[in-house]
């Protein structure tokens, strides 16, 4: 059963997936009911999952190793995760 934060979610999810093309990477949506983001860099090969989640502060994304970004600012979120995948491996 969905959550009732899974529209926002979702549409949290589509925002930062819809920026990402602009900054070299690809990502498709997964998870059905619950979604996540599933983004790698082309170039590396690297990827990782995207997950929104509300906080105190407003919605965040985070996604490993360590990455974290808020849904207020998309487009420095969609930098930082494109510097993670961009990373040499061992260097997150």
């Amino acid at each position: 059963m969905a959550s009732g934060y899974t529209g926002e979610r979702r549409a949290h999810l589509q925002a930062l997936a819809e920026l990402l093309p602009d900054h070299g990477l690809v990502s498709r949506m997964v998870g059905g009911d619950e979604p996540v983001l599933w983004a790698w860099h082309p170039r590396t090969g690297r990827q990782t999952l995207v997950f929104a989640t509300p906080s105190s502060g407003g919605w965040v994304f985070l996604w490993s190793p360590r990455g974290q970004g808020g849904a207020d600012d998309l487009d420095r979120t969609a930098d930082a995760l494109r510097q993670t995948l961009d990373a040499p491996q061992g260097r997150e």
